[in-house]
């Protein structure tokens, strides 16, 4: 167990003071104490919800914590003249959630703390009464055993609930530059509004409304504005799970031959011009009081956690869901202003209604304009197109996971290659998911014809029969037109073959060249969310983050949240800083280096498997890739190309994006590449997906939502090998994605290829490999063809971005 924790804010001795006292640790009384046991035995009576228990109970609750070997805390603080280190750091260390006997011992409280990654104060020993201030807020801002700070923890069971009558409490309330659960949860509100777009994507001669749901603490009836965390979420009202199955699209057909072309970037750049709208509604009267309330069934927890800290919450799904205007898109920049439409409406630059028909006003008068995004996946998608509108009042955005070119989700160099789980899926299969209008009988009628039609759109737009890039593609590569005037925190993980890294590698590198701050955090799952975990302290980190770009606190989060987090791959709940992801320092290797191993003696595969075994494949595709990626003996020794490196003299960290370039040839008209580097060495590697280490123990406020504690943590049984990044081409591609070239069978070409970035720990005794082959049965079209492809390994390199210390190094 490492508690990792990066989001504390080094404090002074007088700020620490000010905020025990307003947090309601100090009072006038306490603070003039200068006996530090005294202080200590009121610091921890109070710990105990003074104003929901006796006296009695609290000190039976002090009294059950153990001090020392044979005192417990209360006798400690009665019959003692100082407090110790060991004393202080025993209790410390029970608050926390650690047991005595199991996780700790009482006569060596530090070596745990050491173990567990915990903090302890520089002080004398016993502590002066100024240290024993500053080793409890210390300790308030440590996270317990269960994944949150101490002070978290407390709040969730009730602290600043026995103050909820106290006029006095600061609402909002800032702890170590954190926004505290100081709102009464069971109070919250819940608006819908339906705020008018400037879009018309249904065509119906008005422009669309789209709903939004707001939940906002009950202290804004009494004038408090608040800022907003907003997430996007086309699923939100609603998916079509069964007709968007029934769509998916048949990927066990032959590659087509494409006709060559010298098309340029010109020739294919969308204008992405916008129609003439129908004029803006006339507004006939104004309101503050919304008609609307709702039930919400899906929550995102990390939302949940700011409801309770002063923080108003909005969902909203979009153009073509349910309740709102208009059709889905997928990825245009009609999604992008149905999301920006909402945070105009927050900022009071855009005009909202009660409801869809009396056209009454509703401002978001309880807002202070300030809007933060969050979301992962598509809702990360979204959240990124509207940061990098320049939208006024979106102050910044949490993006988890997001697409940053749909062309790089769908496609792959010229190649239809599926994001992962979802083989078959396209923009017309996400669009119908999304279309939740579907899901309103009388609605779906009027609008029916529209949304075949856009359906059909779609269709021929993707083009699954070349896979190249066209305007179609163009339009929703969110990269193009640049204006982000909001600092932005990416978060994505090392694993995720959904949306895959080069996504947030290629919007980091771009906005490098804005003038905003960035922050970038990798973990080692696939499409996860990060807040539930323990091995690192993101909420807080987010709580830090969005209490500076919201509420303006002065906290110092620009410099104390790290530029680049990254989870080691090779040991457990291990996390490390850098100031950048990508190292500029490269080794070079030609394949037929001897130090590279060719397992299968062969410079030639074949594509074509008997149609049994091709079968087996397509069905359990586990099968497939554990032939292909073994190093014993298999039946795909005669379909790939296995290079495997000698043992590594020491570990080998690849950092960025690494590149191959290949001499090959294809017996046919058509052809294509798949190169994967893989990690050869048996070990217990960490799980993809989290697992539950507690569940239900995370609490976002006092009587309010509940989570899972989970952690990637080592596999039960050690492994042979791990993929950790991949590369696929179309053979008629290797200009770009939109120029087809010729292939002339039995002809060599050079084609260069850039894996998906990384930073991947190979360790000592580990081997490199480099696998070539051609059809990906997780990824890309299974043609099964008659094709033999030649690679001249003499003429082939890879090109690995190490950090410094590892270059040349094996």
């Amino acid at each position: 167990m490492k508690i990792n924790q990066f989001a504390y804010v080094p404090t002074s001795h007088e700020q620490i003071i000010k905020e025990l006292a307003d947090s309601r640790f100090l009072s006038a009384r306490t603070q003039k104490m200068a006996d530090p046991v005294m202080l200590y035995r009121g610091l921890l009576l109070k710990f105990f919800l003074e104003k929901k228990q006796s006296r009695a109970v609290r000190i039976q609750k002090v009294a059950d914590l153990m001090a020392t070997t044979n005192l417990n805390a209360y006798e400690y603080t009665t019959t003692q003249s100082s407090v110790s280190r060991v004393a202080f750091y025993n209790v410390a260390l029970q608050l926390l959630g650690f047991q005595v006997g199991l996780d700790f011992e009482l006569d060596d409280p530090f070596t745990a703390l050491k173990k567990f990654k915990l903090p302890v104060i520089d002080s004398d020993d016993p502590l002066t009464r100024d240290q024993l201030i500053d080793a409890w807020y210390r300790l308030l801002n440590t996270r317990t055993k269960f994944g949150q700070t101490l002070i978290d923890d407390l709040a969730g069971k009730g602290y600043y609930a026995q103050f909820y009558d106290d006029q006095q409490l600061p609402r909002p309330l800032f702890f170590n530059g954190k926004a505290q659960a100081v709102f009464d949860t069971s109070q919250l509100i819940r608006d819908v509004v339906y705020v008018e777009s400037s879009l018309d994507t249904d065509h119906d001669g008005q422009r669309d409304l789209l709903k939004a749901e707001i939940i906002r603490p009950a202290d804004t009836e009494a004038g408090l504005k608040v800022p907003t965390v907003f997430t996007a979420s086309p699923y939100d009202q609603g998916t079509n799970d069964e007709n968007a199955d029934k769509m998916t699209h048949n990927v066990n057909h032959p590659l087509s031959r494409k006709q060559p072309t010298q098309l340029t970037y010109d020739d294919i750049k969308s204008a992405d011009k916008q129609p003439e709208l129908p004029a803006p509604r006339k507004i006939n009267g104004n309101t503050d009081v919304a008609e609307e309330t709702f039930i919400k069934n899906w929550t995102y927890t990390l939302n949940d956690y700011f409801l309770a800290r002063g923080f108003a919450v909005v969902y909203s799904s979009g153009v073509g869901t349910k309740d709102s205007d208009g059709v889905r898109t997928t990825g245009t920049s009609a999604e992008t202003l149905s999301a920006t439409a909402i945070i105009e409406w927050l900022h009071g630059d855009r005009p909202a209604f009660t409801n869809r028909t009396d056209q009454i006003g509703i401002k978001a008068w309880w807002s202070n304009g300030n809007v933060g995004m969050t979301g992962r996946s598509y809702l990360g998608t979204l959240s990124t197109a509207a940061a990098l509108t320049g939208v006024a009042g979106l102050k910044t955005a949490v993006v988890e996971a997001g697409i940053s070119n749909y062309y790089e989700y769908y496609r792959e160099n010229g190649l239809v290659v599926a994001p992962g789980g979802f083989q078959g899926e396209d923009t017309d299969v996400l669009g119908e998911l999304t279309f939740s209008r579907e899901q309103s009988a009388a609605d779906y009628l009027k609008i029916r014809d529209t949304w075949q039609e856009q359906l059909k759109k779609l269709r021929i737009g993707q083009d699954r029969d070349s896979g190249n890039y066209n305007s179609f593609w163009d339009a929703r590569n969110l990269l193009k037109d640049v204006n982000i005037k909001c600092d932005i925190l990416l978060v994505h993980g090392l694993n995720d073959w959904n949306v895959k890294l080069s996504h947030v590698w290629n919007l980091r590198n771009r906005l490098k060249q804005e003038a905003i701050t960035q922050k970038l955090i990798l973990h080692q799952g696939q499409h996860e969310y990060l807040n539930n975990f323990r091995s690192v302290d993101y909420t807080d980190l987010v709580n830090l983050w969005l209490s500076n770009k919201l509420y303006d606190v002065q906290n110092n989060a620009n410099e104390t949240l790290p530029d680049v987090l990254v989870q080691d791959n090779a040991e457990p709940e291990t996390w490390h800083t850098y100031q950048d992801w990508g190292s500029s320092s490269i080794d070079h290797y030609t394949l037929s280096d001897p130090r590279f191993t060719n397992l299968n003696e062969n410079t030639s595969f074949s594509d074509h498997l008997d149609e049994d075994l091709f079968k087996s494949y397509v069905k359990d595709t586990a099968k497939w890739q554990r032939a292909l990626f073994t190093k014993s003996h298999s039946k795909m020794d005669n379909h790939a190309i296995q290079l495997v490196s000698e043992p590594l003299r020491k570990d080998l960290v690849i950092d960025g994006r690494a590149k191959i370039t290949l001499s090959a040839a294809s017996s046919a008209t058509v052809g294509l590449l798949s190169v994967a580097l893989v990690d050869y060495g048996k070990a217990k590697r960490l799980t993809a997906t989290p697992q539950v280490l507690a569940a239900q123990k995370i609490i976002t406020g006092y009587n309010w939502r509940k989570d899972d504690l989970r952690e990637f943590i080592p596999e039960k049984k050690a492994s042979a090998y791990k993929k950790f990044t991949d590369a696929h081409m179309n053979m008629q591609n290797r200009e770009n994605a939109y120029r087809v070239d010729d292939l002339k069978p039995g002809q060599f070409y050079t084609f260069e290829m850039a894996f998906q970035p990384t930073f991947w720990r190979l360790l000592a005794g580990h081997q490199l490999g480099i696998l070539i082959y051609a059809t990906d049965m997780d990824y890309t079209i299974r043609g099964n063809q008659e094709i033999t492809y030649t690679v001249d390994l003499d003429n082939s390199t890879l090109t690995l971005p190490l950090l410094a210390t590892d270059a040349g190094t094996n």
